[in-house]
C-alpha cells in the first residue's frame, strides 16, 4: 500500500522542482505544458501561476532566505529569481558554460549549489552560485549529477548521480568550498533524482522507476522507503504544518503526492514557512 495521498494533478510528465514558499504554497514545474509553474494552495486548489520566458523550462527550485523562488532553467543555462508575492522575475545567474542546470540547494546566506548533468555523455558538473549571482565551477568530469542538498549544519554537501546511482558527500568550509569527497551510498538498481534533507540530516531521495523515496541517514544507512502511487518520482520538498509534510512530484502521473513525516525539513526553519 502507498504511504502517500495524491494532492494535485494536471502537470506534464516533466513535473519537477517542487518548492514551498513562506506562506506554505507549493509550486512545481510544467503545469499543463512545458515552461510554466503551477501552484498548489493550502485550500487544495491548483492552477498555472507563472510562465517562464519563451524557450525556457524549469527544473529544480528552492526558496531562498529572502523568500524568493530560485528556479533552474535547464534550456538557457539560467537561474531565475521570482518573487512569489508579485510574480516579478529576474535573472539571478547565467553561465553558458553550464550544460543544463538541474537541481539546486540553498544555504542560509543565499549561496546556491547547482547540479549540471550532460545527459548525452553521461557526465556532469557541480557549480556554486554566490548571493550576487557569480557562478563558479566547483567540479567537472562527474557522473550525471542531479539531486543536491546540504546538511542542517551546512557543513556537508550531498550530490547524487542519476545513472551511476551514487550519492557523494563533501565537507564544506566557512567559504562554502567543498573538499574531502567520498561515497555515501550506492544503489544497485533504478535511477536517482532529486533529494532533500530533514532537520536530522536524513536525506529523502527519489528513486525513479522504483516508485519510492529512499531515506538515507547521514552515515549512509538506509531507513524505510516512502512508497508512492506513481513510479517515476522526480523530486521532493518539505512543507505543510510544522514543515512535516513531504511533497513528491511524480512524472508518470503528472501529480504531486504527499505524506506526513516525523521530522521537519531542513529548510523549514531557514525559510520561515508560515504553514
Amino acid at each position: 500500500m502507498p504511504d502517500t495521498t495524491v494532492v494535485a494533478c494536471g502537470f506534464t510528465d516533466a513535473i519537477e522542482g517542487p518548492v514551498v514558499d513562506r506562506a506554505g504554497r507549493v509550486y512545481a514545474m510544467n503545469f499543463g505544458r512545458e515552461g510554466t509553474i503551477g501552484r498548489l494552495d493550502p485550500d487544495g486548489s491548483v492552477a498555472c501561476w507563472h510562465e517562464l520566458p519563451e524557450g525556457s523550462a524549469g527544473c529544480g527550485a528552492v526558496c531562498g532566505p529572502d523568500g524568493r523562488l530560485y528556479v533552474a532553467d535547464w534550456r538557457t543555462h539560467t537561474i531565475f529569481a521570482i518573487d512569489p508575492a508579485t510574480g516579478e522575475r529576474r535573472v539571478h545567474a547565467h553561465d553558458p558554460a553550464m550544460h543544463q542546470p538541474n537541481d539546486l540547494a540553498v544555504l542560509s546566506d543565499g549561496t546556491l549549489f547547482a547540479s549540471d548533468p550532460d545527459w548525452a555523455n553521461g557526465t556532469g558538473q557541480l557549480w556554486r552560485i554566490d548571493p550576487d549571482g557569480t557562478s563558479t565551477l566547483v567540479e567537472s568530469d562527474m557522473g550525471t549529477t542531479n539531486g543536491i542538498e546540504v546538511s542542517p549544519d551546512e557543513r556537508r554537501l550531498y550530490v547524487n548521480e542519476t545513472v551511476q546511482r551514487r550519492i557523494w558527500v563533501y565537507d564544506l568550509d566557512a567559504g562554502h568550498r567543498p573538499s574531502g569527497k567520498r561515497l555515501l551510498v550506492r544503489f544497485d538498481d533504478h535511477l536517482l533524482d532529486g533529494m532533500r534533507a530533514d532537520a536530522d540530516g536524513v536525506l529523502y531521495v527519489t528513486r525513479t522507476g522504483a516508485g519510492v523515496v529512499a531515506r538515507v541517514r547521514p552515515d549512509g544507512r538506509l531507513g524505510r522507503d516512502v512508497r508512492l502511487h506513481g513510479r517515476d518520482c522526480t523530486n521532493v520538498v518539505f512543507g505543510g504544518p510544522e514543515g512535516r509534510t513531504l511533497y513528491v512530484t511524480v512524472a508518470d502521473t503528472g501529480c504531486i503526492e504527499a505524506t506526513r513525516v516525523a521530522t521537519a525539513g531542513r529548510s523549514h526553519a531557514m525559510v520561515g514557512n508560515a504553514a
